[in-house]
């Protein structure tokens, strides 16, 4: 049998279940660290519940999946997770599901390894949005995540520092109300309200122009270049006005 017709013949098998996200629908892309728990609790000596250094090292990452390739137009991170919207005209891989996300799992886990020095992986999963509400929902829908998940791990890890163990805190904590945990820092002079955004509702990144100033040798003048370079938001706002700040950067993205 020729090469050709065993490739072929082969090919059928290894793409069987090949999925492809059709040209009319959105794309976005979530990626979660495997076992990150463990890593920045007991591998690691990372503060909690929250960690600046972590936190940088998630934005370095979130970044490094918006320029590995594609045309990411707006990515979130929040915790050890990173969700990223695709160009709507996006075609990469002809949009093949397992190429997107197997891609996609491999460049945040080598960009997060090489800033952590050790190992470190994420999966990716794809999520298909059939118009621009469900964009924006997706997106609401991660921050409010964020949101719950934060003000828990704050409880949590008050109750830990004040010497519960793992089970008693979870318990306290287990079906309760966000008023009964804003109440429960609060009587321990901690007002969540006043906590950093990017705590409560996670980094957004886009692309913004930025003028760079320059110096040319030749003539010692001044120069001034105008540069599309990725922002870190960590003050985003919530509800409508994300929603309409996520369709901006959409309808900005267009225009180039």
């Amino acid at each position: 049998m020729k090469f050709k017709e065993f490739d072929r013949e082969m090919r059928v098998y290894e793409e069987s279940l090949d999925q492809f996200i059709l040209p009319d629908m959105y794309i976005a892309a979530r990626l979660d660290g495997r076992s990150f728990t463990r890593l920045t609790k007991e591998l690691c000596d990372f503060e909690a519940p929250f960690d600046e250094r972590f936190r940088d090292m998630m934005i370095h990452t979130a970044k490094c999946a918006m320029e590995c390739g594609f045309n990411i137009v707006y990515g979130y991170t929040e915790s050890d997770e990173i969700s990223l919207l695709f160009h709507p005209e996006d075609n990469s891989f002809g949009r093949k599901v397992r190429k997107l996300s197997t891609t996609l799992a491999g460049e945040t886990s080598a960009a997060f390894s090489l800033e952590l020095g050790m190992a470190a992986t994420f999966d990716c999963r794809i999520v298909p949005l059939p118009n621009l509400k469900r964009v924006t929902d997706y997106f609401l829908w991660r921050q409010e995540d964020s949101h719950r998940n934060s003000l828990n791990a704050w409880c949590y890890w008050t109750l830990r520092k004040e010497g519960m163990s793992r089970k008693e805190a979870t318990a306290m904590l287990s079906g309760k109300s966000i008023a009964f945990k804003n109440e429960l820092l609060f009587q321990r002079n901690i007002n969540y309200n006043d906590l950093p955004a990017w705590q409560k509702r996670g980094i957004g990144l886009y692309y913004k122009d930025v003028t760079a100033e320059g110096f040319n040798p030749k003539t010692g003048e001044k120069t001034e270049t105008k540069r599309r370079m990725i922002t870190a938001d960590q003050e985003l706002p919530t509800g409508r006005e994300y929603s309409k700040m996520i369709l901006d950067i959409i309808a900005q993205s267009t225009k180039y």
